[in-house]
C-alpha cells in the first residue's frame, strides 16, 4: 500500500482544481478567499511535484494542458466525493423542522409574508407550511400545529394568546367620498354598499355600528369570501370597507384608501390577532414562532402604537 506521504498537498490540490474548473487563477483565488499569487503559486509547486505542466499560460487566459485535463477529472471527482460524503454525515444535525400554521389568506399575505425572510434566517432549521383558510383549521385535533385567528379569542378546547390588536375604521377609494361626497355623520355611510368578509361569527361592522350609533337595518351590505378581496373592491371604489390597520396599513400611508370618518375609529383591546395552540407544552418550532411573533409586533408597535 502507498503511504498518503507520496500525494501532493491538499491545498495545492484544492487551488489547481478550482483553477481548472473555473479556467482562471483569479476566480479560483475569490473562490478560496486566497491571493492570485497564492494560487498561482500552489499550482507551480503542484506542476514541479508531479513533473508535468498542467497549465497553459497565456496572455489573459490559462488553459488545461492534455495532462491537466485528465488529472483534472480524478482530482474533482475525489473533492465531489468529499463534498457528498460530508453532506451526508452533516444531514441528520441538520434536520429540518415543519410547522404548519393555519391562517386567514388576507394575514398571511398583507402582514405576515414580508416578514417572513425574518423569521427564516433566525431560525433556518424550521420551515413553515402555511395553510390558508377563512375555516377555522382545528387547532385542538391536530389538523395544525397552530394557527393564527382573527377575533375576540375565547375559542373552545385551545390556548389563545393575542398578538396585537386591531383598530378598525370605515375606508374607501378617495374618489367615493370626495368633495360634497364625503360624510358628515355615520348614516351617511348608507349611501354607498358595505363591504364585508365571510366569517363564521361576524363582528365588525355590528361593533363598530354600536359604538357609533349606526343603524344598520337599511344597509346594502355585499358578502365577499375573503378579506384580501374586500379591500381589493375597497380600492376599486365598489364600496364601503372595515378597514383593518394591521393589514392595509400600506394602502392608508399611501392614500389609496381613506378614512371615511377619521374621528370614528373603533379600539377594542379583545379584537385583535390571536396565536392559538392546542394545550398542553408547545413543542420547540412552535414555540420559537411564538416568541418571534411577540419580538417582531413589540418591536414595530412600541407601547401597542401603530
Amino acid at each position: 500500500m502507498r503511504s498518503t506521504r507520496s500525494l501532493p498537498p491538499l491545498v495545492s490540490l484544492r487551488a489547481f482544481e478550482a483553477a481548472a474548473r473555473r479556467l482562471s487563477f483569479s476566480q479560483a483565488a475569490q473562490e478560496l478567499f486566497v491571493t492570485q499569487g497564492a494560487v498561482s503559486h500552489h499550482i507551480q509547486r503542484l506542476e514541479s511535484d508531479l513533473g508535468v505542466a498542467l497549465f497553459e499560460r497565456r496572455t489573459r487566459a490559462v488553459a488545461l494542458t492534455e495532462a491537466g485535463q485528465a488529472y483534472y477529472t480524478q482530482v474533482h471527482a475525489a473533492f465531489e466525493l468529499l463534498r457528498q460524503g460530508t453532506e451526508q454525515l452533516r444531514a441528520p444535525a441538520a434536520a429540518r423542522t415543519t410547522l404548519t400554521v393555519g391562517i386567514l389568506a388576507s394575514f398571511a399575505t398583507r402582514w405576515l409574508a414580508p416578514r417572513l425572510p425574518a423569521f427564516s434566517a433566525a431560525h433556518p432549521g424550521i420551515d413553515l407550511q402555511l395553510r390558508p383558510d377563512i375555516a377555522l383549521a382545528d387547532v385542538a385535533g391536530g389538523e395544525v400545529d397552530v394557527a393564527i385567528r382573527y377575533g375576540r379569542g375565547a375559542w373552545p378546547g385551545v390556548r389563545a394568546r393575542q398578538l396585537m390588536p386591531e383598530r378598525l375604521s370605515v375606508v374607501c377609494a378617495p374618489a367615493l367620498i370626495a368633495g360634497r361626497k364625503r360624510p358628515r355623520q355615520p348614516q351617511d355611510l348608507l349611501r354607498h354598499a358595505l363591504l364585508a368578509s365571510h366569517a363564521r361569527q361576524p363582528f365588525e361592522w355590528d361593533a363598530w355600528a354600536r359604538r357609533f350609533g349606526l343603524d344598520l337595518g337599511r344597509a346594502q351590505t355585499v358578502h365577499l369570501y375573503d378579506y384580501n378581496i374586500v379591500v381589493e373592491a375597497a380600492l376599486a371604489g365598489q364600496g364601503m370597507a372595515m378597514g383593518r390597520h394591521r393589514l392595509i396599513a400600506p394602502q392608508l400611508a399611501s392614500g389609496a384608501l381613506v378614512q371615511a370618518l377619521p374621528d370614528a375609529v373603533l379600539e377594542d383591546p379583545r379584537i385583535g390577532w390571536w396565536l392559538v395552540m392546542p394545550r398542553g407544552a408547545p413543542g420547540e418550532a412552535a414555540l420559537a414562532f411564538r416568541n418571534w411573533l411577540a419580538e417582531t409586533v413589540a418591536h414595530e408597535s412600541p407601547e401597542g402604537t401603530y
